[in-house]
Formats: C-alpha cells, structure tokens, sequence
C-alpha cells in the first residue's frame, strides 16, 4: 500500500471480441443507460441528458457521473464513493466487420483489511463484470 492518502488503484481490463461492426455495436450498447440491460436492472439518467455531466442511478441506489465522452466510448465516477470508483466502456475496430469491447475498471482497494480480502474483492468484480462484458457482447450480435 502506498503512504495515507495516495490509494491502492486495482484496474481490472476486461474485452470481448464482437462479431459485428463498430458502429452496429455502439449503437446496441453505448447508451449511457444501457447499462440497465447489461446488468438486469434498473438505469434512470436522474440529471442531465446523457451528455457530459450526466448522472445515472443504477438499481435505484447506485449513481454515477458521466465524466469523459467520444464517439466510442464513455467513462463515468461514481460520486463521493469510498473506493473512488471509475470505469470506462470503449469500442474499436478490430479486422473486417469486428469489434474490440473494452470495458475497464479501477478503482481504490486500500480501505479493505487485508490482502486476503483485496484479492477476493477483485476476483468478485471481475466475475460480475465478466458476465456484463458477455451480456452486452450477446447484445451486440443479436440480429
């Protein structure tokens, strides 16, 4: 761990390649609500209009703030949240007709009591949001 105040920051880089185009894909998954479908759940944009500085509340108790934008890709915080949470959903071409979906986050494992329970954490996000990556991969390539 780092000196009081400087964070343990844990990325955890997911992808998937997806057998449609770029732009069929983003259409199909890059809505700043779209998360709703991805995880099984509830997604209202509760300020803003799902532009820069928007905010989304995810099952009606999670919110988070649209903080960087493109074409292609989105990255959003989840306000005053402990671990300083953050996460990045990106799409880019990947051959003929293919797309890398990027979905990546990090986000401050130093209040966690031990390694023991930083690693167990880690491995929980990266199952759940493993199964996301898959989720929206199926959406994507639905006809």
């Amino acid at each position: 761990a780092g000196a009081a105040g400087e964070g343990e920051f844990v990325p955890i880089p997911l992808e998937a390649v997806v057998d449609a185009p770029p732009a069929v894909v983003w259409q199909k998954v890059g809505g700043w609500c779209d998360i709703g479908a991805w995880m099984k759940t509830t997604c209202v944009v509760t300020s803003g209009d799902g532009g820069m500085g928007s905010v989304r509340r995810i099952a009606d108790r999670i919110d988070e703030l649209l903080v960087a934008k493109t074409a292609w890709s989105y990255s959003y915080s989840q306000p005053k949240s402990p671990i300083d949470y953050h996460g990045t959903v990106e799409v880019r071409p990947e051959g003929k007709d293919k797309t890398r979906l990027l979905y990546t986050l990090v986000y401050d494992v130093a209040n966690l009591p031990s390694e023991e329970a930083k690693a167990a954490d880690k491995q929980r996000r990266t199952q759940m949001f493993t199964g996301v990556v898959a989720t929206m991969k199926a959406i994507a390539e639905a006809k």
